[in-house]
Formats: structure tokens, sequence, C-alpha cells
């Protein structure tokens, strides 16, 4: 797996980056954090788009900068393709003409994607004749990104490409990255600050901090942190991944996961294709007795493992294993007091929400 370094420490007049960081080099790796925490300089370091003095950037075994040795490889060199906010299409020209104009200029042995494939993944085929001032802002935004790989890049940074869409337009949006996610052998690295987008989309997490990384790791095992937890604020959850079991008759969709089912909304999905769930801290609460006479349909047993900080004044946090799954509940600290959740308490879960994510 050919992996992303990148070493790098920038000062600025009240601002500082200073990080180490490996990343996979293979599915997406999410930069999340605040605004202000580094993510965009981070990403422009990586394309080579700001030179930062000292820093040593590279992809596998290529090295794109490294100062010590003098080494630095223009951006137009690293083929490195950038999906920015706003799409910046060229009005004057129709769809069509927007995609070819970065495959034209390559030769047709570097060509890694053809047009067929790209517009057929990102669903926009029926709009190659259009131009780009007839189309609504989630359509713009899958050209900018067919352009962007049509370029053929090996390495795709996406710099919050979902930011100026409406909420509508980023439902509208999200399946067509994940089939990219599914369907593209191309490492990616995603900065947002949405925390649902980033357990939709990403394999790996990131989570900034006023220039430093606070934590890295796989998806699961790094939002179930409670050290983390805090910088998702009231989007303090878990992802879990899930098998589709079966289906009641009464509308019911069986979800399974290393340690139990969830039962959901009757979904339209094959049994045995894989969902992300989405369960945050919020929607969770416990009990010291499995509840009779509830509405709430999942409510599963679980051993607490560490509780902490919840973020706000009066809460916590409060970590739990399900079979092989971690669960987090965010609790009052009167709660926690009168029912004395601590490590090694075996209570029951009650999650009152399940967000389907893919």
């Amino acid at each position: 797996m050919t992996a992303i370094r990148t070493r790098v420490r920038i000062v600025r007049d009240g601002f500082e980056l200073d990080v180490d960081l490996s990343l996979p080099g293979r599915g997406v790796s999410a930069l999340f954090g605040h605004s202000g925490s580094g993510k965009t300089t981070l990403l422009r370091v990586l394309a080579g788009l700001e030179r930062a003095p000292g820093a040593f950037v590279a992809l596998g075994d290529e090295v794109w900068q490294d100062d010590a040795n003098q080494v630095f490889v223009p951006t137009h060199r690293r083929g490195v393709g950038y999906v920015f906010q706003e799409p910046s299409l060229f009005e004057h020209l129709d769809v069509r003409a927007n995609l070819e104009f970065g495959r034209k200029r390559l030769p047709a042995a570097d060509r890694r994607f053809d047009l067929g494939q790209v517009t057929g993944l990102l669903g926009i085929g029926h709009l190659l004749d259009q131009r780009p001032a007839t189309l609504s802002g989630g359509e713009r935004q899958r050209a900018a990104i067919a352009r962007t790989l049509l370029s053929s890049p090996r390495l795709l940074l996406m710099d919050e490409p979902l930011a100026a869409l409406d909420l509508k337009r980023k439902l509208e949006i999200l399946p067509y990255l994940e089939r990219m996610h599914d369907e593209l052998a191309l490492p990616v690295v995603y900065v947002s600050h949405s925390a649902d987008e980033v357990a939709r989309l990403a394999d790996h997490l990131v989570v900034l901090d006023a220039g430093r990384v606070s934590a890295s790791g796989a998806l699961a095992a790094t939002l179930a942190r409670i050290d983390v937890a805090g910088s998702f604020e009231d989007d303090a959850g878990v992802m879990i991944e899930t098998v589709v079991s079966g289906h009641d008759a009464d509308g019911l969709s069986h979800l399974a996961f290393p340690g139990g089912t969830l039962f959901v909304a009757r979904r339209d999905a094959v049994t045995g294709g894989r969902m992300r769930c989405r369960i945050h801290a919020r929607d969770v609460s416990l009990a010291l007795e499995k509840p009779r006479g509830s509405s709430i349909t999942n409510i599963l047993p679980a051993t607490v493992e560490t509780v902490g900080p919840g973020g706000a004044p009066g809460q916590v946090l409060v970590r739990m294993r399900i079979g092989e799954t971690a669960l987090l509940a965010r609790i009052t600290e009167r709660s926690r007091r009168e029912l004395d959740i601590v490590a090694g308490r075996e209570v029951w879960a009650q999650v009152k929400a399940v967000a389907l994510l893919a």
C-alpha cells in the first residue's frame, strides 16, 4: 500500500501548523477540524501550492518535497487532482468541453479514466451539452469532480467540496462520492468540518486542533475515542459497519454487527449488503436493568469501559463495549453518580435513533 507522508511546520502571526503524518495509500483519509485548524493549509502543502520551509512530502517512494535534499516537485508534476469548494467551471464552454479540457492534454497512455466511465460514475452523462449556468449547484460540483478525475490524478485532494451546497444538494451528491470511494482505486484526502459527512465517506480520520494532530487512525476506532469526541461537540458518536441480515413484515430491517443487531425502518436493501450506521452519543441512554414497556426498539447489553468529560457542564461521555463494537453515550453527571456508572459496570444501552449513512 502506497502511503502518503507529510511533515510540515509553518509559523505565522497567531497560527502554527506542526504536523507529522502518514496516511494510507488507498481509500479516503478525512482531515477534520474547526475553521482555522490547518486543514486547507495542509492540503495546499500536499498539492505543492504552498511551499513550507523544511517540509517533507512523499507519495509512496516518490518524494515531492524534501528541503534537506533540495527537492521540490511543482504542482503540475505531482499528478494531484484538487477539488475546491467552488466548482470554477469555464462558463463559456459546455460540460463536455469542460471535462475534456484537462484530459486532452494527457498522452493516451497516461489516461486512467475515460469519459463514459466518469460521467456514468457521477451521473452527468445527460448534462454534457449544457452550459454551467444551467446546472444546479450539485450538478456543477459533480462536473468539477469529473473534470478533475479525467486529468488522471494519482492523488485526489478535496477541500470541503460540499460546503457551498445546501442540504438538499449535499444529499444529492453524497451517493456519487460513495460510488467514487467504492469503484475507484484512487487515494483521496478529504477536508471537512461535517462529522456526519466524514462518518459517511472516510476510511481513515485525522483530527486537527489548532494546527496539530490530536488523533489519527481508522475511522470507527477514532470516532469512538472519548478524548476525540470533544472535537465533535454535539455530533460526538460512533460509526458502525453493519450487514443487512433480514427484513420483518412489520416494516423493520435487521442490521447485524459484531456484538448484536440493530432494528431500523425497513430499507430497500438486499440481504447481505453492507450499510454504515451513525449513532450519536446524545441518542443513547443507559439503564441498569433491561427496560420493559419501552417504545425504543434497540436495547442492547453493554459493558462500560471508561467515562470522560462530556464537552458541556454537567455532562459526561460513557464509552461502552457491545461485543467487539464500541458505543458512546452522553449522560448527565448526576445520572452517572446515581447509576454508579464506572468501568466494568454492566448496563443496557437504549439507542433512540440510528442514522443510516450508506
